[in-house]
């Protein structure tokens, strides 16, 4: 993305405001006082802008991926915490179901996922990451999930209760211990694991997931189409 050269993609402006301004007003919204970024490129723009904040770095950056890059902040996931991707829209509706949610780990589900990749040509629903729910459970959360069985897919936005947070602390720290430097699941090692690949182990341990719905009130921004997209998307129907 082009909007990415010398800045952060949280940077990038919809509607004339920053992704990571969006971001702060959903969870401020939802009850979230105390943020930390956790950032590697071009983390210094972010810390001159938001002083308020609270940062980790992720020093390794080029050489690991999302899951690892949230563990940074591990010694702050000792209370409930609010976790989110940095290059998405969402609204405080779906932070307020998350940290209403009884579930003492809770993932943001969009229900109507396919709306939202019909004028998508470069971001393919397969690559989507998918959910399965049954009831108040997470059944499955994949990328391979067949388009038509999936009852959504994760948003990027997901609740740790206190108690959900030890367990996901706990889990990492034994995976990490077996897998560090080897293939985990999908992932050539563990240091290039997503959230979600943690997070169907967790599922297939018999750790139990809730959700919280959001029919469509989110959008993902991983390419310059999605930005011309949520330009003129997210205002109109996607945020009030």
């Amino acid at each position: 993305m082009p909007t990415t050269e010398k800045a952060p993609k949280c940077f990038a402006e919809i509607q004339g405001k920053r992704i990571l301004d969006w971001t702060v007003e959903a969870l401020r919204g939802g009850g979230c006082t105390e943020l930390c970024f956790i950032g590697g490129y071009r983390i210094e723009a972010v810390r001159r802008d938001y002083p308020e904040f609270t940062f980790r770095e992720n020093d390794d950056w080029p050489n690991n991926n999302i899951l690892v890059s949230l563990m940074c902040a591990e010694d702050l996931m000792d209370e409930p915490v609010v976790i989110c991707y940095s290059d998405i829209l969402f609204t405080t509706e779906i932070v307020q179901r998350l940290v209403g949610s009884e579930a003492d780990l809770a993932l943001g589900v969009d229900t109507e996922w396919r709306e939202h990749y019909k004028p998508r040509t470069q971001h393919p629903p397969h690559d989507a990451e998918k959910v399965i729910v049954r009831g108040d459970k997470v059944e499955r959360v994949y990328r391979t999930i067949p388009y038509d069985a999936a009852t959504g897919e994760f948003i990027g936005v997901a609740k740790f209760s206190k108690e959900g947070a030890r367990q996901f602390r706990d889990f990492y720290r034994r995976r990490k211990t077996e897998f560090w430097g080897k293939p985990y699941r999908e992932a050539v090692t563990f240091q290039k694991a997503y959230l979600i690949h943690m997070f169907q182990d967790m599922i297939e341990q018999g750790i139990a997931f809730g959700h919280a719905d959001t029919p469509g009130r989110y959008r993902e921004i991983d390419t310059q189409e999605d930005m011309n997209l949520a330009q003129s998307l997210w205002q109109s129907g996607d945020h009030p």
